[in-house]
């Protein structure tokens, strides 16, 4: 039963993200992407990971950097302004390609490597790049990554800061493609009420294991993840562009 996958589908990629900050909505926007529509798969994306990452910034809220935000909320609104005049649905394909393809543009562009999101100008381009590749790719997580990897944050402030600017641009995702590109779901309401529980479990479950972890072996493994699940989204979405060009 498709509901019933989905569910436990979001259970345990929220797991996933509530240890590593990330991987979870990746994972989640690939199966989505491949089970429903794209306009379909972006809103039902877009209410979990907002639960799943407002519900983890509330449980890790004593971490949050609360002065990073106005700058991030700055960048962010600027990149919603510009796809509201686009007003594109991208390729299933594509949304792929783009989740995998991010994780190794992050570690492999030395042009990105000095990046620290506690610098404001920094926290700006954050905000506005993180955000349109949401829009674009329905996650974007692996690139969000990027501009902690230099900060001076401990694991739990990034993933705390993580889950709140997440949360910030999955409701923009839900306003672009609910009102903006105005796609009407086709998916029943209690699928997104059992989606959405199964994510604040899941992620609870997920910030009490990343407690009993140290700041070296969660970077370790958080990219070890992170380029795996890349890797297999990148060859998929290359697949399915490629099987669907007009012969």
């Amino acid at each position: 039963m498709l509901w019933l996958m989905l569910t436990v589908t979001v259970f345990l990629t929220s797991v996933l993200s509530g240890v590593l900050g990330m991987a979870g909505g990746m994972i989640l926007m690939a199966i989505l992407v491949t089970a429903l529509s794209v306009a379909n798969a972006m809103i039902l994306h877009g209410a979990v990971q907002a639960t799943a990452n407002g519900s983890r910034s509330w449980f890790l809220r004593a971490h949050i950097k609360w002065g990073l935000l106005p700058n991030y909320i700055l960048g962010a609104v600027g990149a919603v302004i510009i796809f509201s005049l686009i007003a594109l649905v991208p390729n299933p394909g594509l949304v792929l390609f783009l989740v995998g393809i991010f994780p190794w543009l992050a570690r492999y562009s030395r042009s990105l490597k000095g990046l620290d999101v506690t610098q404001p100008l920094t926290t700006i381009v954050c905000g506005f790049v993180v955000t349109a590749a949401q829009l674009l790719a329905g996650a974007s997580g692996p690139l969000l990554d990027v501009f902690y990897l230099n900060s001076p944050l401990s694991r739990q402030e990034i993933v705390a800061n993580k889950a709140l600017t997440q949360t910030i641009g999955h409701l923009l995702k839900i306003l672009y493609y609910g009102l903006i590109v105005a796609v009407a779901t086709t998916l029943p309401w209690w699928l997104f009420v059992c989606a959405m529980i199964a994510a604040v479990t899941g992620t609870r479950v997920g910030t009490l294991l990343l407690h009993r972890w140290d700041d070296a072996a969660f970077s370790r493994v958080s990219r070890f993840v992170i380029l795996t699940i890349a890797s297999i989204c990148l060859v998929r979405g290359a697949w399915v562009m490629w099987t669907s060009l007009p012969v």
